[in-house]
C-alpha cells in the first residue's frame, strides 16, 4: 500500500521563515503614550546570539516580537503577536520556533513581564519616577534640540561597589547582544571594571527624570614597567542606543572617559580591546580633534615626520598610546598635505607605506634566516604561499588607498565639528 502524500511542501513552509532582525522591535518607554507610538521603535543590528547564526525564525506569518524597556530603570515588557502559525497536525509534527525563551535568556532575571498592564503601571511607579543614576557625576553638557531649546545629558562613573550598579548593569548589558558583534557579558565581580553611564536629563512636574542613553566599560589593567603603581585602562565595550545616535554623543562619552583619566598620574595610556569599525572611526575623530590642539602636532613639526615628541605629548596630554599616536599623526599630516602639490603628496604616501611595509620587511628577514637553515628544495616549498614583490606592492597600494579614504572622512568630520 502506497504511503500517504505529505500534507505540506517545503516551498509552502518557506513562507513561514522570517528574518529575526525584521520582526524584533525595541522601544525605550517613558509613558503609557509611548507604548502606542510606533515612531519610537527601533530595530536590532544583529540577532545571531539570540536566534542562531542564520538569524531566522520559523513557523509564523505576520510575526512581531516587542521588547520594550522603561527609559530609566530598564524594566522590560516582552510580547509576541502573529497573523498565522504553523499547525503541527498539518505539517507532520513540524512546530514553530519558541521566540520568547531565547530572548529572555539575555534579560536580567525578574526584570521583565509579559503583562502590558503591569508594565504600563510600573512607568508611574515610585521606583521609576525617583530613579537616579548611580555613581559619581563626571560631566554634564547640553545639545541644541531640533524642536528648539536644549537637551541635557550627564555622564556618571560607577564601579562594581556602587550601590544599585549591579542590578542596573545586568539589565543594561542585554542591549549589547543586539548591537555589538561577538559581545559577551562581563564579570562584574572583578573590581577592575569601570562603568561610564550616559543619561539624558529632563524635567517633568518640577522634578528631574532620566533616560538611559548608552554606556562605556573600561578595564583597568596593571601597566608592567619600572614603576609599580601604573595602570593602563582598556576600553572594552561602548554603546549609544539607536534613538540617540548621530547626535555626537559617542564622542562626548569618549571624551568624558579621556578627561577622567587625563588627570590620573598613574595612567600610562588608554588602549582599546578589539575595536569595531564604528569605534575606530569615533576614536580617530576624537583623537585627531584633540591632537590638532597640541603644539607637538603643529604643521611645522608634522611635515618633519613622526617623532618621539609626538608620542610623549599624546601620552602625557591625552593618554593616547604610541600606536594610536602614529595613526593620528598620519591623519593630521594628510590634513596639512595639499593634493595639488605632487611632491608633498608623494612624500606623504611614501611615509605611510613605509609603516605599512614594516611587516613585510620583518618577513623578509625571517625568510633570509630560513633560507640559510633549509635545503634549496625545502626553502622552495616553504615559499609557495609567501607573497612576491608584485603582490606586496599591490597589497600596499590597496591598504594605502583604504586608509586615505578613511583619514579624509575623519578630517571632514573634524572640520564640521
Amino acid at each position: 500500500m502506497a504511503a500517504a502524500p505529505p500534507t505540506f511542501s517545503h516551498s509552502a513552509l518557506a513562507d513561514y521563515v522570517l528574518d529575526a532582525n525584521d520582526v524584533l522591535r525595541f522601544k525605550l518607554v517613558k509613558s503609557a503614550e509611548d507604548m502606542e507610538d510606533e515612531s519610537k521603535e527601533f530595530l536590532p543590528e544583529m540577532c545571531h546570539q539570540i536566534y542562531g547564526d542564520n538569524e531566522n525564525i520559523f513557523g509564523y506569518r505576520g510575526l512581531k516580537i516587542s521588547l520594550y524597556m522603561s527609559a530609566a530603570s530598564l524594566r522590560s515588557y516582552v510580547a509576541v503577536s502573529h497573523e498565522d502559525k504553523v499547525d503541527p497536525s498539518k505539517t507532520d509534527g513540524v512546530t514553530a520556533d519558541d521566540v520568547i525563551a531565547p530572548l529572555v535568556k539575555v534579560l536580567a532575571p525578574d526584570s521583565y513581564t509579559s503583562s502590558r498592564e503591569e508594565f504600563t503601571a510600573s512607568l508611574t511607579s515610585e521606583a521609576e519616577l525617583s530613579f537616579r543614576p548611580m555613581g559619581d557625576l563626571l560631566t554634564s553638557f547640553s545639545l541644541a534640540s531640533k524642536a528648539g531649546g536644549e537637551r541635557n545629558f550627564e555622564v556618571f562613573l560607577a564601579t562594581e561597589a556602587t550601590p544599585g550598579l549591579r542590578d542596573y548593569h545586568e539589565r543594561l548589558q542585554a542591549w549589547i547582544m543586539f548591537f555589538i558583534d561577538a559581545a559577551s557579558f562581563i564579570d562584574i565581580d572583578d573590581d577592575s571594571w569601570r562603568f561610564f553611564l550616559l543619561f539624558e536629563k529632563t524635567s517633568s512636574g518640577g522634578s528631574s527624570q532620566y533616560t538611559t542613553v548608552g554606556y562605556l566599560t573600561v578595564y583597568e589593567y596593571y601597566a608592567y614597567g619600572r614603576e609599580t603603581n601604573k595602570k593602563r585602562p582598556r576600553v572594552a565595550q561602548m554603546l549609544v542606543l539607536p534613538p540617540f545616535q548621530r547626535l555626537g554623543l559617542g564622542s562626548r562619552l569618549l571624551d568624558a572617559v579621556y578627561s577622567h583619566y587625563r588627570a590620573d598620574r598613574t595612567v600610562v595610556d588608554i588602549t582599546v580591546e578589539d575595536p569595531s569599525d564604528n569605534f575606530v572611526r569615533l576614536r580617530d575623530f576624537v583623537d585627531t580633534r584633540n591632537c590638532l590642539k597640541l603644539e607637538a602636532f603643529s604643521v611645522d613639526k608634522i611635515v618633519k615626520g613622526f617623532s618621539e615628541e609626538m608620542t610623549l605629548a599624546a601620552a602625557r596630554e591625552l593618554k593616547i598610546c604610541k600606536k594610536q599616536a602614529r595613526r593620528v599623526y598620519e591623519i593630521v599630516r594628510l590634513h596639512y598635505t595639499s593634493p595639488a602639490d605632487k611632491e608633498q603628496y608623494k612624500e606623504y604616501r611614501v611615509d605611510v607605506k613605509r609603516r605599512l611595509n614594516a611587516p613585510f620587511q620583518k618577513e623578509e628577514g625571517q625568510l633570509a634566516k630560513l633560507q640559510k637553515a633549509l635545503k634549496p628544495e625545502e626553502f622552495a616549498a616553504a615559499m609557495v604561499n609567501v607573497t612576491n614583490r608584485e603582490q606586496r606592492l599591490e597589497i600596499l597600494d590597496k591598504q594605502f588607498l583604504e586608509l586615505e579614504t578613511h583619514y579624509r572622512s575623519v578630517l571632514e568630520k573634524v572640520a564640521a565639528a
